[in-house]
């Protein structure tokens, strides 16, 4: 389901990745990096919902190892191709890779 201005919001199982890899007090600011950012703004996803999303969304979280900075960067190369984000991730050779990809909870 698309939100206003065909934003997708985040899934649940995006979310709990978040959670894992965030310090809480960087959650709101990677949230709405991957929600404005990391979504259906990028070239020939726009038609895809949340969970279709979960792919490039969990390679950015994966790359940025719980810092902002590598987050934006990570989006920065979604931004450019994100064939090449997905390859870094480890998610390019497989389209069931992202779901195996389990991060450890960061501590709160």
């Amino acid at each position: 389901m698309k939100q206003a201005l065909g934003i997708q919001q985040l899934s649940p199982e995006t979310r709990w990745r978040l959670e894992a890899v965030f310090a809480p007090a960087d959650r709101d600011m990677a949230e709405r990096l991957l929600v404005e950012e990391c979504g259906n703004n990028l070239s020939l996803l726009t038609e895809l919902d949340t969970n279709q999303l979960e792919r490039f969304r969990f390679a950015a979280l994966k790359l940025s190892d719980g810092s902002l900075h590598r987050l934006r960067q990570a989006i920065e190369v979604a931004k450019t191709d994100w064939r090449d984000l997905l390859m870094a991730a480890g998610f390019g050779e497989d389209i069931h890779a992202h779901e195996r990809w389990l991060p450890t909870r960061s501590a709160e």
